[in-house]
């Protein structure tokens, strides 16, 4: 049988997200981002889709890496101004029954104890619905808001990162017992106190003495844990925690071969490859005819900000593109900032030279990912090529307008990849870890590392 087709939207509570200057279209609705109407309309949307999730993005820090300052973010709402994404979803999840949320959190400046608990409680109110979108960050801005000179190395965030990964292990596996709650009105006992274990933990980077965690185990009790880097360190981090991965590039030349590579890693630590499922962000504008998907794209491209989208990919790569000619080629500089978008555009396809404009062109509509533009027939043959091209798993749809685009994939591209047996026709039940991996499958095993912590009966 083919492979099912998954699709995530994927969004950042924020203006335009990456699509720098579509907030100024007059179907795009991204400048409503801090109005709840704005995301019960988008969930409503993907469920009506049957989109696997949302997936929410997020970044803490300002882009200021073009012309050394937060002005060309600021002129062209590049992701500034952005709001917390973890507070949108118990509304949505209120109007949603199977909507799945991976939400992006950067664990460098969130303590896992609080984190663990905002996580569980997340899980409880939406039923089990909750993935985490692990990330280290890349923006220098965001650890001076965190009282630091600059980040950390970018391998050295990773080595952090595996360290706070078996703290939060411990507190949502390693604490309670599955039976530790009893609601017992009759003898008026709650919890069982003998079924509740102390947590501690003492390394370099965390120190957590003889606690419990604060809450009760939630249906999955780890959340769907979801990871974005490809780097060579990036994807050793993914083999060992993720079970879906998210990537970006321009092309299947790219993306193919860093699903192989992460398949490959996990293989290698004794995790079965073929269940880490990999997303590769991708744009998709349809219409009727290919006449009217083309006008689309054009009408779209004439909003496209030239600043905005360079001042995106100078806070993505860490280089200030505010001094490049538009026919400049862009060129590999090693820093301590993202390195995927960077590879896209200088190392992925040695057979592709990029200039400036090449980027600007590029980032300005759905990021870093390819745009694919036609009917639902010719797009839905578009995607199935890729998919046989790249073995992905999954598509993070990006949006030129929201929630437009959504309605236009849900209303027209999800019928016709029904039609072709290529994707799910209803919701499976439970969980997002059950709908993504099968039923009975709330919670992690082994050999992932998470399970090895868990405490009590097994479930």
């Amino acid at each position: 049988m083919a492979k099912e087709i998954r699709l995530n939207a994927f969004a950042m509570n924020c203006v335009a997200h990456q699509s720098p200057g579509l907030w100024t279209h007059p179907r795009d609705r991204t400048a409503e981002y801090n109005r709840l109407p704005y995301w019960i309309d988008l969930a409503k949307t993907l469920e009506r889709g049957r989109f696997d999730g949302l997936f929410l993005a997020d970044v803490l820090g300002v882009y200021d890496v073009y012309g050394n300052s937060p002005d060309a973010a600021l002129r062209n709402a590049a992701q500034t101004p952005s709001n917390e994404p973890l507070l949108l979803l118990s509304a949505m999840a209120a109007v949603t029954k199977n909507l799945g949320f991976g939400v992006t959190s950067n664990l460098s400046f969130e303590p896992p104890y609080p984190f663990a608990r905002r996580m569980s409680t997340l899980d409880h109110l939406t039923e089990g619905r909750i993935g985490w979108n692990v990330v280290t960050g890349y923006l220098d801005s965001a650890a001076r808001g965190a009282g630091k000179d600059k980040q950390t190395g970018h391998d050295d965030r990773y080595d952090i990162a595996d360290d706070y990964m078996e703290v939060v292990y411990k507190l949502w596996e390693g604490s309670w017992e599955d039976d530790a709650v009893l609601r017992d009105r009759k003898r008026g006992i709650f919890t069982d106190p003998s079924k509740v274990h102390r947590i501690n933990h003492d390394s370099a980077n965390y120190r957590i003495n003889n606690t419990i965690h604060l809450s009760e185990p939630s249906p999955q009790r780890t959340p769907v844990l979801y990871q974005a880097g490809t780097s060579p360190r990036g994807r050793q981090f993914a083999a060992k925690h993720a079970e879906c991965v998210f990537m970006s590039g321009p092309s299947a030349k790219i993306i193919a071969p860093r699903v192989a590579a992460i398949r490959e890693e996990a293989a290698k630590i004794g995790r079965n490859p073929a269940e880490i499922l990999m997303f590769n962000m991708m744009t998709i504008i349809l219409g009727k005819t290919e006449a009217e998907a083309a006008a689309k794209y054009a009408d779209y491209r004439s909003h496209i900000n030239p600043e905005g989208a360079l001042a995106l990919m100078s806070g993505w790569t860490g280089i200030d593109f505010s001094g490049y000619e538009l026919d400049q080629q862009v060129r590999h500089v090693q820093n301590d900032a993202g390195r995927s978008a960077l590879d896209n555009v200088t190392r992925g396809d040695p057979d592709r030279i990029w200039t400036v404009r090449d980027v600007i062109e590029h980032v300005g509509i759905g990021g870093a990912g390819p745009v694919v533009v036609g009917t639902p027939e010719s797009v839905a043959d578009k995607i199935e090529d890729w998919f046989e091209k790249t073995d992905v798993d999954g598509l993070n749809v990006a949006f030129a307008i929201s929630p437009g685009d959504f309605e236009d994939i849900s209303d027209m591209l999800v019928p016709e990849l029904t039609r072709r047996g290529r994707y799910k026709p209803e919701y499976a039940k439970g969980t997002l870890r059950e709908k993504l991996f099968g039923d009975g499958r709330a919670r992690l095993d082994a050999p992932h590392p998470a399970a090895t912590y868990r405490v009590g009966k097994k479930g």
